[in-house]
């Protein structure tokens, strides 16, 4: 099966894999007040694990990393066969196979792919921020290259556009500005004069010199400006980081090659929001693409609207009727989603943004293109030519459509929600109002920019305001064709109206143009998208997938994109931020979607099927199982909320020292001896005055401070008093209060199955499912007396409890647990199943399932004692249920998210109870369990909460198989038997 292979991989190592060396780095700042999300600092943990699983060997040769590294693979159950055909079938091929048996081996015509497995891929949608985690990448190879954990390389940076270039520069200076490494750009043909020059001064340590060029000029030629590769060649020692640059099929793009030629003994980062080559999904690191990004919340919803913009269609006769009520649909969502604005800003004015709509045509400039048909139509509503009729028609016809609630890609359990009392009650005003910025109809005025010959805007002559934008390759045919007969007036603004259109104060609402535009541009502003005879070609597919992509950003607060539940569920916003979000949050599901208008159903299912593709190509799709709403409902299920604490770290002396080895203390406390001139300390180490004074008096009494019981070793003493340092400057998180669960539990709505397996798989999850359904219309008849108790009996017992599902030597158990949250439970019996994710299969949580069970037949079970009880599997990886606290490890806050959560009732006092089934051999238990000490116990006693009248109690509890061989101190947070974790609860009700 082609699909993700190292991202799997890679989450397959256990925590705390990497040496001391290799941690403690900041993968968090990119600059002053810009932090990167989760998502992106994932992405470079995870390129940390796999450099250090390829470097992890020092001074091995460079074929015998690759064997190893391609070994790892095979391991892991890679069968496919990479390796690269030599053709020889015309001059050309014939030509590129002799450059590549130039730098590589080859066997009966084959490149083996060993050869070529230095490299990781980073999938990443449009607007997710490539470029922010390519500079950190620079800044962390830096790093390991300065600790002598990587070889010593030169940085190289190759993107396919300019803008993507300029980026670059744009974020390198952001980053720059902060103070700490300086990173300096250097055109590639200046390679030569660069390496000539001698470091400057004794800063040269925080400074790095990286190169950068458009990878479409780089070719084994010279002329003008492309060059020819060999000239910088460095005998292959380059770290390459491609932005975009992977156009091109693989076994035939001389470029792709060069690529690799010239990193072949360093390694290659590829950075793409469209991967469609198996060995760059195989090779990825990090999936974040747009079908992840959406499913994730930091992108808008996606409906693609059943209603055809057919009366554009070439050869096709429509009345004016008909053309006016498409482009009335596509209005009419804007002006509701104009209105649902008004509402959101009536509770603050600094929420989300202006709706727009854009609309993407094929032809522009011809006698009947489809700009000017499109264009046309908005004159004649702008004039208020609008039959009554039609305008009735067109909201029946779109609420019809909607009321039938229409999937939202990739989110097959979530739908549009609409109000109908609004979108049926708008009016022809609110649309003039909305779209047209005006109060009454009137002619069409054109405004130009004589500076700029790519955009016109439009207003109506009874307005002050434009509200439209064409942006074009070129406006002149425009203005002497399809424009001649309107008046036109010129501005001298500044700034053009497409460079304003992400400002809040733009007054455009509707955006025209063909394929010009898209590139480099992105906005959080579109919540429409009219697609107008693009065709169905490869381009047309590409630039479908594209313009969405730069449609879905969001941006519901200021620098917070992410959607609003996705944002309230996180616990990263203050809380007036909090409430004010929890007031509107379920009016703005409009402003957080993406509707999509197209000139046909054969057009609409090229969106549909070009988007879904991207999961195709990954190898998996996702199917979603559902809420166990017979056990949910009625029951107030709560989790705990945090904020940073105001309180540093090291002041919490009890619980959170700094880990180190009793050599690395004393090595620490001689250097600050021999080094006792701070200003000498700062220059070398450039650690705060404050951090400085801090580390010094902390090694006066290092007892209180530190713990010398490391299981690792610093063997680098910069990378030492760096942590050190850093440590005096960690905070905690502290308790807020507790909130309602919504959508921190979610894994079970994005099961990830292979394609190959997903029909089969699919109708025994159904079967399952329908079992449920049947169990409640049986018990329904009973309660009614429509059956009696022994039809009632031989009804339920007819019915499938659990269903069976083996491939791949892999046996997955398909259960109905009624007490768990979602239904049905997926685990299996081998830890390592490739064809499903996001199901139990870790020895000991099946384990612990198979003793839940087993206890609960048991006539006299405590969880009798209790009102009512439900409990969840967790996702580590995706739900957001945890307990914070210190990783000594690697000296920073972590979340311990524990394997399941328990919710359980008696009277007034609530139970929440965190369990997780783990081995006692590593010692990791004891840092979580002090995280939750500090949080949820007071002189080793269980705190008690008042939270809406009840008493609520959080524990934790570790499942092993045998308890007796643990420390005394953390003895009483195992349980090898569910009734002694029952048992406890009961000792602390009242």
């Amino acid at each position: 099966m082609t699909g993700i292979y190292l991202q799997r991989m890679l989450e397959n190592l256990p925590q705390g894999s990497l040496p001391s060396n290799w941690a403690g780095f900041d993968l968090a700042t990119f600059s002053r007040g810009k932090v990167l999300w989760d998502y992106q600092q994932q992405a470079l943990q995870n390129a940390l694990l796999a450099l250090w699983k390829y470097y992890q060997t020092p001074g091995q040769p460079e074929n015998e990393r690759k064997q190893a590294y391609m070994a790892w693979y095979r391991d892991f159950g890679l069968e496919e066969n990479l390796d690269l055909p030599l053709d020889r079938s015309s001059a050309a091929k014939r030509k590129l196979a002799t450059l590549l048996e130039t730098y590589y081996s080859q066997t009966d015509d084959r490149m083996p792919y060993e050869q070529f497995i230095n490299r990781m891929c980073f999938w990443m949608a449009t607007g997710s921020g490539k470029t922010l985690v390519i500079v950190k990448m620079i800044e962390l190879l830096h790093h390991l290259m300065q600790r002598g954990e990587i070889p010593a390389h030169d940085i190289l940076v190759l993107a396919h556009r300019d803008d993507l270039l300029e980026q670059l520069r744009t974020h390198v200076d952001e980053f720059n500005a902060d103070g700490g490494l300086f990173i300096r750009l250097k055109e590639l043909r200046d390679y030569a004069e660069v390496k000539h020059q001698s470091p400057a001064s004794l800063w040269h340590g925080q400074e790095l010199t990286i190169f950068y060029y458009r990878s479409d000029n780089l070719s084994d030629e010279k002329k003008d400006k492309i060059i020819d590769f060999r000239s910088y060649d460095n005998n292959g020692n380059w770290y390459i980081l491609l932005d975009e640059a992977h156009k091109g099929d693989k076994e035939d793009s001389k470029r792709q090659h060069l690529y690799s030629i010239l990193s072949r003994n360093g390694f290659l980062f590829n950075f793409s929001a469209t991967f469609t080559d198996a060995r760059d999904i195989i090779t990825t690191a990090a999936n974040f693409n747009l079908s992840e990004f959406i499913r994730k919340g930091f992108g808008k919803h996606i409906a693609v609207l059943k209603q055809e913009v057919r009366a554009f269609r070439k050869g096709d006769e429509y009345t004016d009727a008909e053309k006016q009520k498409i482009v009335l649909k596509a209005l009419i969502m804007l002006t509701y989603s104009r209105s649902i604005e008004a509402r959101v800003r009536q509770v603050r004015l600094d929420l989300y943004h202006r709706p727009l709509m854009m609309t993407l045509v094929n032809s522009v400039n011809t006698e009947d293109a489809d700009l000017k048909l499109f264009f046309r139509e908005l004159v004649r509503i702008g004039k208020g030519e609008i039959d009554a009729e039609t305008w009735e028609s067109a909201k029946r016809e779109l609420l019809t459509e909607l009321r039938d609630r229409p999937e939202f890609l990739f989110e097959s359990d979530t739908t549009p929600r609409v109000d109908d009392r609004l979108l049926s009650g708008l009016t022809q005003t609110d649309l003039l109002r909305e779209v047209f910025n005006a109060s009454s109809t009137g002619e069409i005025e054109v405004l130009t920019r004589p500076s700029d010959r790519q955009e016109v805007a439009f207003k109506l002559k009874t307005s002050d305001d434009p509200f439209a934008l064409i942006r074009i390759g070129d406006i002149t045919d425009w203005l002497k064709q399809e424009l001649s007969g309107y008046e036109v007036n010129q501005h001298f603004t500044d700034e053009g109206y497409f460079e304003r259109l992400n400002q809040p104060d733009s007054d455009i609402n509707i955006l025209l143009g063909s394929r010009s535009f898209y590139e480099g541009w992105d906005s959080n502003r579109p919540n429409v998208i009219t697609y107008i005879n693009i065709g169905t070609g490869t381009e047309a597919k590409k630039f479908i997938l594209q313009s969405v992509g730069r449609g879905v950003r969001i941006e519901p607060l200021k620098n917070r994109r992410k959607r609003l539940r996705e944002l309230i569920t996180s616990n990263a916003l203050p809380e007036d931020d909090r409430q004010v979000l929890d007031r509107i949050k379920n009016d703005v599901q409009p402003l957080e979607s993406v509707f999509i208008f197209g000139t046909n159903r054969e057009a609409l299912n090229l969106v549909i099927g070009g988007l879904d593709q991207e999961e195709k190509q990954a190898g998996e799709v996702e199917i979603s199982l559902e809420l166990n709403t017979e056990a949910t409902q009625g029951k107030l299920l709560l989790i705990p909320t945090y904020a940073q604490s105001s309180d540093l770290l090291y002041q919490e002396r009890n619980l959170a020292k700094f880990s180190l080895t009793p050599e690395n203390l004393d090595l620490l406390q001689n250097y600050l001896q021999y080094v006792d001139d701070d200003r000498v300390f700062y220059a070398l180490h450039e650690v705060s005055p404050v951090q400085i004074s801090t580390l010094r008096a902390s090694l006066q009494n290092p007892g209180e401070t530190y713990r010398t019981d490391s299981p690792r070793s610093y063997r680098n003493l910069p990378v030492l008093i760096r942590q050190a340092s850093n440590y005096f400057n960690l905070r905690n998180k502290e308790l807020t209060g507790f909130k309602e669960l919504e959508n921190e539990i979610n894994h079970f709505r994005h099961i990830k199955v292979s394609i190959e397996k997903i029909g089969d798989l699919e109708r025994r999850i159904q079967r399952v499912l329908q079992a449920v359904q049947l169990l409640k219309e049986a018990k329904a008849k009973f309660n009614a007396k429509q059956i009696s108790i022994d039809e009632y009996t031989d009804e339920i017992n007819g019915l499938p409890q659990n269903e069976t599902f083996f491939a791949d030597n892999a046996l997955l158990r398909i259960q109905r647990i009624a007490n768990h949250y979602y239904i049905p439970v997926l685990l299996s019996e081998n830890e390592r199943i490739d064809y499903i994710r996001s199901v139990i299969h870790v020895e000991s949580e099946v384990h612990f399932l198979r003793a839940l069970e087993e206890y609960l037949r048991k006539k006299d079970h405590r969880f009798k004692d209790f009102d009512w009880w439900l409990f969840s599997r967790v996702d580590e990886t995706v739900d957001d249920i945890n307990i914070p606290y210190y990783y000594p490890i690697e000296n920073r806050i972590a979340n311990f998210k524990p394997d399941f959560i328990f919710w359980l009732k008696k009277g007034d006092r609530y139970h929440i109870v965190y369990i997780d089934p783990k081995g006692t051999g590593r010692t990791e238990y004891e840092h979580k369990v002090d995280g939750y000490r500090t949080l949820f116990e007071e002189n080793g006693v269980p705190k008690v909460f008042h939270h809406q009248g009840m008493e609520v109690v959080v524990n934790v509890f570790l499942y092993t198989s045998d308890r007796q061989y643990l420390a005394e101190g953390y003895r009483k947070y195992w349980f090898d038997h569910i009734d002694q974790v029952l048992k406890s609860l009961d000792g602390q009700q009242n």
